[in-house]
């Protein structure tokens, strides 16, 4: 292609989207489920058009949905082919909206075809003098190949002009129509001639130059089989040649000016590349815009009292202010960013303590001039973290009002299967902007942030009403965060004596369980190395081996537990392993992780961790301590109440069981709850076919394995490994649960389908999921996606519940005045500390509140416990 006279590139859009939807990997979607494979493909595609050929005049060319002229002559035109894939036709719009910012000419005709648009557009540039190179996989277009008209592969910039043309097809472009109609086009399912292929076509063109020359002298064609069949599929020819003929006078505008390629609209295009999450794609068209981010506010330092003073009085009168907390990794304040309007903003540096900065105000310093600010609940606030913000005014007993957008909060509740929801990440992916690398610099990386929290905030805003989400951000995830600034700024009391003395009598049989290992093994090794670990079990002791990885022989605690009956020294790994673990990542963890100046714990609550919408802790992570053993006990039992104050616990009874009630509305799942009965031993009843009161022990344990198997969408293999049988048994015994419970089955293949259908998953509250992972074509991941698409109404509604009734319990005891506090949350269990004179009123507004959050069809039922510490309300 001349690439310095001005060109036409003509492209044939289906094909060209057909073409990027094989060869880009079906795994391109959005973090919500929309596949993006073609429009990524077809956006590289056009760039690299663009970029390579520099094309003075641009157009793509689409068919219409819908019958074209053809169909009317022919009725099984096409007939052969398979409806577009609906994740191709799911893309079709945005690719059309792509060509637009990309201010590309995209045309269609209703009742034509691309073909026939390129052909009317081919016909109008030739008479201008404009030379032509047409992008398209389809044989018909090759009849308006000539000097100033060409076929071009985009990839290899190889052409196909006239000679060309004859060289790959054996006849000139002019008698491609002629061909096509004696060899027929499968791709098309146009006929042809019975027993004419491309080689019989060739040579009777060769010959006789055209179609109607060949049937003008028929009699001349000297085998007589071909000239049979000639004869006889005449009208098959002459309709062939009537479907492949391009119809040249399409009724579409196609001047010159209106191809013309003047470049991208990037006010459109970027916002495109964002929702479509086209990250490297921002990078790369907008990297001199992202490389370095231009300031657009002035940025006034606050490093003594007297500019604090300056910097608080500038806040008075605002309507919005952008507000941002740095910390650093043990969660201390290092600096507060906060925008004076559009703008100006300023950085407090904070000195916290002496010898932490040269220069910087004090915490109470900065609490106590901004308490004016901070308690107007008039000025709407946002920033990126606001659980942070209000332990930090909580700390100076400073009320934090007026937070209106948490852009982390709000990001999770858009997509909480996305893993970032950073300030730096929302940034990039909805304005295009990378943060610079500011290192450890708190005053430089708070500005940066503040610059854009009000912009990302307006963005997520609309996006919650888009969405129908705003009422779950605004109602349950916003008022959560106060909720769980205030459970972390009281903390848990730990009685740090018992957990040393149990720390080093876990040391003790440590050094115990390693003995005896090792006289066991008959030798000394690494026990916590699985390289030795493998070779002392299997070359040295000789055992079969389980299971084999990458690096060599499993010695996970699955295959542990299996080779214990081939030896010892398994099972006193195993042992050893849990000791290992209580006393590293529980006891000496919790030991040095209380604070000590106040003697309690004060663990961190994710809120924007988990898909489904539960609440995770780190730091440490007290969701996870063991509950059953001795030594979990005597874990718990060093978590205590203050002097005069006891613990109050309660737990959601059985409440994923009845929201499976809720949602599947079996009668007989339902009737078990409704009259109380043990949810176990009803299903054992069932399960089994046995009265309730003849169900033992061991068949409700089995029945109570098969509730929640069902729940987190366990199968017949699963089973049988939780219940050590065989997996024809564990399948008789499924199928014996959907028996019982058969709407809880409709329910199951229900919710999995719509999942599929719409990509989400959606709870009782509103809460969504997206889960791609049904649409992979890997069947492994594709089982993930139903097992999630099954958990997560189930799981997430309980998750809802408990925060709505976490935010609900908050409030009351604010209103009634009580000292009694809320302190942790253990998955569907809330652990309180109340004074002793609290306790009965406590317990009522608990269970007033946990069991009335909503109305399920089955009885929402709650257990309370007392005790002095966490052990005993277990």
């Amino acid at each position: 292609m001349d690439k310095e006279k001005k060109t036409l590139i003509l492209i044939d859009g289906n094909s060209l989207m057909y073409r990027a939807f094989h060869a880009v990997p079906a795994s391109f979607m959005t973090s919500k489920g929309i596949p993006t494979n073609a429009v990524y493909g077809f956006t590289q595609s056009i760039l690299k058009i663009i970029n390579e050929y520099k094309p003075a005049y641009l157009a793509v060319a689409f068919d219409v949905k819908g019958p074209s002229f053809r169909k009317e002559i022919y009725d099984d035109y096409k007939a052969n082919r398979p409806p577009m894939p609906d994740a191709l036709s799911r893309q079709a719009p945005y690719i059309k909206k792509m060509l637009r910012a990309m201010r590309v000419r995209s045309i269609e005709k209703e009742g034509f075809e691309a073909d026939d648009v390129m052909a009317t557009i081919v016909k109008n540039v030739s008479a201008a003098g404009v030379k032509t190179a047409m992008i398209t996989g389809d044989k018909d277009m090759y009849q308006l190949v000539s000097t100033d008209t060409k076929v071009l592969d985009y990839l290899t910039g190889k052409e196909w002009g006239p000679v060309e043309t004859e060289e790959r097809f054996g006849v000139p472009p002019t008698a491609i129509k002629d061909f096509l109609a004696l060899a027929g086009d499968a791709s098309d399912n146009i006929p042809g001639v019975k027993g004419v292929g491309t080689k019989t076509a060739v040579k009777l063109i060769k010959e006789y130059g055209t179609l109607d020359a060949l049937y003008a002298d028929i009699a001349s064609v000297r085998n007589e089989k071909l000239r049979k069949n000639l004869i006889e599929h005449k009208d098959d020819a002459l309709t062939s040649r009537e479907l492949v003929a391009l119809h040249p006078d399409v009724p579409i505008d196609v001047s010159l000016t209106g191809l013309e390629f003047r470049g991208f609209d990037m006010e459109a295009l970027k916002p495109l590349l964002v929702e479509l999450e086209f990250k490297k794609l921002v990078q790369e068209m907008f990297k001199d815009e992202g490389k370095t981010f231009t300031p657009t506010m002035e940025v006034r330092e606050v490093l003594t009292n007297e500019s604090l003073g300056e910097a608080a009085e500038s806040l008075k009168g605002l309507k919005t202010a952008a507000i941002t907390l740095m910390q650093d990794e043990n969660g201390e304040p290092l600096a507060l960013a906060i925008s004076a309007g559009k703008d100006s903003c300023f950085c407090i540096r904070l000195a916290i303590e002496a010898g932490n900065f040269p220069e910087g105000v004090s915490e109470d310093a900065a609490l106590r001039r901004l308490r004016v600010f901070a308690e107007d609940a008039g000025i709407q606030k946002n920033t990126d973290d606001s659980k942070a913000l209000y332990r930090f005014f909580m700390s100076g007993g400073v009320t934090l009002r007026g937070i209106s957008m948490d852009t982390s909060l709000a990001s999770y509740v858009l997509n909480p299967s996305k893993s970032d929801h950073s300030i730096a990440g929302l940034t990039q992916e909805y304005l295009g902007k990378a943060f610079e690398n500011h290192g450890e610099d708190a005053i430089k990386i708070a500005s940066e942030k503040v610059r854009t929290i009000n912009e990302v905030s307006e963005i997520l805003h609309k996006k919650l009403e888009e969405d129908g989400l705003l009422n779950l951000y605004q109602g349950m995830e916003l008022p959560m965060s106060a909720v769980l600034a205030d459970m972390e700024e009281a903390g848990v009391r730990v009685d740090a004596v018992k957990l040393e003395m149990l720390s080093r009598e876990i040391g003790g049989q440590l050094t115990e369980t390693e003995r005896e290992i090792y006289n066991c093994a008959g030798c000394a090794f690494n026990i916590s190395s699985p390289k030795q670990l493998s070779e002392v079990l299997f070359d040295k002791l000789k055992l079969k081996p389980v299971k084999k990885t990458k690096t060599g022989f499993s010695t996970d605690e699955e295959v542990l537990t299996k080779l214990a009956v081939q030896h010892d020294v398994p099972q006193k790994i195993i042992a050893f392993r849990q000791l290992s673990k209580l006393k590293s990542t529980y006891v000496d963890a919790i030991l040095e992780l209380t604070n000590p100046k106040t003697g309690r714990i004060h663990t961190t609550f994710n809120q924007t961790v988990t898909a489904t919408g539960r609440l995770s802790s780190s730091r440490p992570n007290l969701q996870n301590i063991p509950v059953r053993g001795e030594l979990a006990s005597r874990i718990r039992e060093a978590f205590v109440a203050d002097p005069g104050c006891v613990f109050i616990s309660s737990d959601y009874s059985q409440i994923e069981l009845r929201i499976v009630a809720h949602f599947s509305e079996d009668p007989a799942l339902i009737e078990a709850f409704i009259k109380n009965a043990d949810i176990h031993t009803a299903t054992a009843s069932g399960v089994f076919g046995v009265l309730p009161g003849l169900v033992t022990p061991e068949m409700r344990r089995r029945a109570k394995a098969i509730n929640f198997g069902i729940i987190y969408g366990m199968g017949a293999y699963g089973l049988s490994t939780e219940l050590g049988i065989p997996v024809k048994e564990a399948e008789e015994y499924i199928t014996a649960y959907f028996s019982h419970y058969s709407r809880v089955k409709e329910f199951i293949d229900y919710t999995v389908a719509e999942a599929a259908r719409a990509g989400f998953t959606t709870t009782l509250f509103g809460r969504r999921r997206f889960i791609h992972e049904l649409k992979s074509p890997v069947e492994a991941v594709r089982r993930f996606g139903e097992r999630a698409a099954i958990n997560t109404p189930v799981q997430g509604t309980a998750a809802d519940m408990i925060k709505a009734a976490m935010i609900r319990i908050f409030d009351r005891l604010k209103d009634a005045g009580l000292k009694s506090r809320m302190l942790l949350q253990i998955h569907d269990e809330l652990i309180f500390e109340s004074p002793v004179s609290e306790q009965g009123e406590l317990c009522s507004l608990i269970k007033k509140e946990m069991e009335g959050v909503v109305s399920l069809k089955v009885p929402v039922k709650v257990n309370i416990k007392q005790g002095a510490n966490w052990g005993a309300v277990e």
